[in-house]
């Protein structure tokens, strides 16, 4: 797993030992990435079940202006907090359950990124979580991976599907807004 552009370009990232926590292939990141490109440069980001930290920081490596990383796994954060520290990158790490982070979490977001493990059905209860708090800036994105095609439920637009064998990556803009 690594960087694959922006300023840490090729820099690798420590990982999780085992199979029990599923990164998003490269290949998945860079094409999803070069999607999102018009959106990054300044852009807040919330990687909301943050892992090793890969969305996030990759965010940050292309010119993001601040990420704020959410876990409820202290493990995954420990490998968060080191890759962080090996990029010399500043960020707001918390160890919340995704409801309580969504809740709490202060202002809007112009990326949020959503990467639960794929036992979760949780997309429509996150996009309206994220609805109800107000979460995502006007011309924002939700990025949800899953192995689902997952639909839009009310108030929301799904605006891009892309399938890489198992992995599912929906965009998601709120309706109306």
């Amino acid at each position: 797993m690594r960087i694959v552009a922006g300023k840490h370009r090729g820099r690798v990232l420590a990982q999780f030992a085992g199979t029990a926590v599923r990164p998003t292939p490269d290949r998945v990141k860079e094409s999803l990435f070069q999607i999102l490109a018009p959106r990054l440069v300044g852009a807040r980001v919330l990687d909301l079940f943050a892992g090793s930290g890969a969305l996030g920081l990759e965010s940050l490596s292309r010119g993001a202006s601040e990420a704020v990383f959410n876990d409820i796994s202290r493990e995954n954060l420990a490998i968060l907090r080191k890759n962080l520290a090996a990029l010399r990158e500043e960020a707001l790490v918390t160890n919340l359950d995704y409801r309580v982070c969504l809740a709490q979490a202060a202002g809007q977001f112009d990326l949020i990124f959503c990467d639960p493990p794929y036992r979760m059905d949780v997309a429509a209860e996150i996009l309206e979580m994220i609805a109800r708090h107000d979460r995502l800036a006007e011309g924002g994105v939700v990025v949800y991976e899953s192995e689902r095609e997952e639909a839009a439920p009310a108030g929301w637009i799904r605006c891009d599907l892309r399938r890489y064998g198992r992995t599912k990556i929906a965009l998601f803009e709120r309706s109306g807004i």
